[in-house]
This record gives structure tokens, C-alpha cells and sequence, in this order.
């Protein structure tokens, strides 16, 4: 998580509306994705976002690899009404 810092924007992408259980991706800037949201945010952000609503999401703090990778990039979401 290298090229990664505090502060750094991040996209957030829905499966497509066909998933059964669609989860939320999280990419970087220039599009490269580095994983998805946990499913408890998934849940409910992925429609949130398939019916028009929005979200950004920012690095609140990048852990190295003596961290679990599960627990390595922490990020804050905030939706906005569409």
C-alpha cells in the first residue's frame, strides 16, 4: 500500500444490479482497484449507489505489512443524497 497516503482520494464502484449480494469496490484515482468495502458497509452502500445516490471516500490511514491485510488501509466513506 505503498503508493497510498493519508488524504488520497478513492472511487467507489458498485457490482453491477445483477449480483445477488453486490459489493463495493474501491479504486484508486487512476482506476486501479485495491479491494472492496467489508460486506457490512456493501450491504447497504452498493444500493445506495445503484439508485442514484452518492459517496467519496478518503484514506484516514495506511498500516504497513506487520498489519493484517484486512486492516492495512483504513478509509472514511460519506454519502451525499442524489
Amino acid at each position: 500500500m505503498g503508493r497510498l497516503e493519508k488524504g488520497d482520494g478513492l472511487t467507489l464502484i458498485p457490482d453491477p444490479p445483477m449480483e445477488e449480494a453486490p459489493r463495493v469496490w474501491v479504486h484508486l484515482a487512476t482506476g486501479e482497484p485495491v479491494g472492496y468495502l467489508p460486506t457490512e458497509i456493501g450491504d447497504w452502500l452498493a444500493p445506495w449507489l445503484l439508485q442514484g445516490g452518492g459517496a467519496r471516500a478518503r484514506v484516514l490511514r495506511v498500516s504497513g505489512p506487520d498489519t493484517p491485510s484486512w486492516r492495512r488501509l483504513l478509509v472514511e466513506v460519506a454519502c451525499r443524497e442524489p
